[in-house]
């Protein structure tokens, strides 16, 4: 059976050196997947490929909802139904908050200014930014700054969520509010493909944990097979070095 996501014999070379190397991954309707793995080991290269912000050479073949990943007219149709949450904020800093959020919405979906405005409180209030919504990106803490990239990937209506590494530039006493409002939209039926190095949340959260090194899936499994008896000696080694800390 194929998921809504569906990696076939993915590889990746930037130049001579290969950052994916034949990755085969199906990613089910509703599925919280976390993938997890050291620096340099590939997992957002691998997300990157979804939606072609990264390409990639045949014979390999990604499928999202049916749809091929490819260049050309049905890009677009992808990338409407996937959003993407990244590292830096990514944020438009001349528009406010409410802006930010309505732009995807109004220009990608055709939406009226009214229904964006609607979209944009429901969805402020749901990642708890609704007092900031007059506000620009600088005004805005670290931490307020990705609850609005995630709330403006949500406007979209999207079927898959993209997170890479969505904590990682963040101080720490923000990385909890982030990760609050990740966790009750793995809850709400959201396909979700998570790159993250929290690993009480892949925990906590994930369906299915992925860990990748070297370019490849070295395991994968339920989050406490991973967490508490992972089966190749690179995941032992990889676990223990980090929950150690």
């Amino acid at each position: 059976m194929t998921g809504i996501v569906s990696i076939k014999n993915l590889s990746k070379k930037f130049g001579n050196f290969t950052a994916l190397y034949n990755i085969d991954l199906d990613v089910a309707e509703g599925e919280v997947v976390c993938i997890i793995g050291p620096s340099g080991s590939g997992k957002s290269t691998l997300i990157r490929c979804i939606n072609l912000l990264e390409s990639f050479a045949s014979p390999g073949q990604v499928i999202v909802d049916g749809i091929a990943v490819k260049r050309g007219k049905e890009l677009a149709t992808v990338r409407a139904e996937v959003g993407m949450v990244f590292q830096s904020f990514n944020l438009f800093p001349h528009m406010t908050i409410r802006q930010n959020i309505k732009l995807a919405p109004m220009r990608v979906r055709k939406s009226s200014d009214e229904a964006a405005n609607e979209k944009a409180d429901q969805l402020m209030q749901q990642v708890g930014i609704e007092a900031q919504a007059d506000k620009y990106p600088d005004q805005l803490s670290g931490g307020q700054q990705q609850r609005v990239a995630i709330a403006r990937a949500l406007a979209m209506e999207p079927k898959i969520l993209l997170f890479d590494e969505p904590t990682s530039s963040l101080d720490p006493e923000m990385v909890g509010e982030v990760l609050d409002v990740m966790q009750r939209l793995a809850h709400s039926g959201v396909t979700m493909l998570v790159v993250t190095h929290e690993m009480g949340f892949a925990r906590q959260v994930a369906d299915r944990v992925v860990f990748m090194d070297e370019g490849k899936i070295i395991e994968t499994g339920k989050p406490d097979a991973i967490f508490d008896a992972p089966k190749e000696e690179r995941t032992q080694n990889f676990l223990q070095a980090i929950l150690a800390h």
